[in-house]
């Protein structure tokens, strides 16, 4: 069902992180400082996760998929164009000031901790405990999975509403990176269709619930 082999694809994955090596260092230092002041409700976290995950959307979409998944993936090219898409609608969302981080409703915290942690420590973790040598993993912050997970992780933690424009092409690569998780046996990434389904129900169903008006009770005779 798909254009390539596993062996291919590490083989890929491990030529890129070769490659670009230590930005993969500068991401994860990136995706700490995103952390805190998402945590600490600093001034300027809206603004800096923001372009923090504009920058690691339009990285991967970049060097990931156009340079170097395009080899053995045609579609490479329209998951790059994706990606550079939401890198875009990111740096335009810090400008905006669309996300505000404060006291958002607690099981959106629960889920938006864990997917964070997921994606910064569990990833890599469940990667290499399932045989991936430390070249062959996707790396946090420059490979598509991780990026998709960590950026659920984020935006359930806003309190202000997120804009549906950012949360269409982490839905769609949710369902195609995730699907061909299953495809390819690579278990870290099977969290992936879960948390774009969980993260897309949490944004919209649930926050249509909390913001609806309460209803009027007839008054008494």
């Amino acid at each position: 069902m798909l254009p390539f082999s596993r062996d291919q694809f590490l083989a890929v994955f491990a030529a890129y992180n070769q490659s670009i090596w230590p930005a993969q260092i500068l991401a994860l230092a990136l995706g700490v400082a995103i952390i805190y002041a998402v945590v600490r409700q600093t001034k300027w976290a809206g603004v800096l996760a923001s372009l923090g995950l504009g920058a690691t959307w339009l990285w991967t979409g970049l060097f990931y998929h156009l340079a170097f998944f395009s080899s053995i993936n045609g579609a490479a090219y329209v998951f790059g164009a994706g990606f550079l898409l939401q890198g875009l609608l990111f740096l335009r969302a810090a400008t905006r000031r669309d996300l505000e981080f404060g006291n958002a409703p607690r099981f959106r915290n629960y889920v938006g901790y864990f997917l964070l942690t997921y994606a910064v420590v569990l990833y890599p973790l469940i990667g290499i405990f399932f045989g991936h040598s430390l070249a062959e993993l996707p790396a946090f912050g420059v490979t598509p999975c991780p990026v998709t997970i960590f950026t659920f992780g984020v935006l359930l933690l806003a309190t202000r509403r997120v804009p549906v424009v950012l949360l269409v092409v982490p839905l769609l690569w949710s369902l195609i990176g995730g699907s061909a998780a299953f495809l390819l046996d690579i278990p870290q990434d099977w969290l992936l269709l879960v948390s774009g389904v969980a993260s897309l129900a949490l944004l919209t169903i649930l926050d249509r619930e909390r913001t609806r008006p309460p209803r009027k009770t007839p008054a008494a005779p």
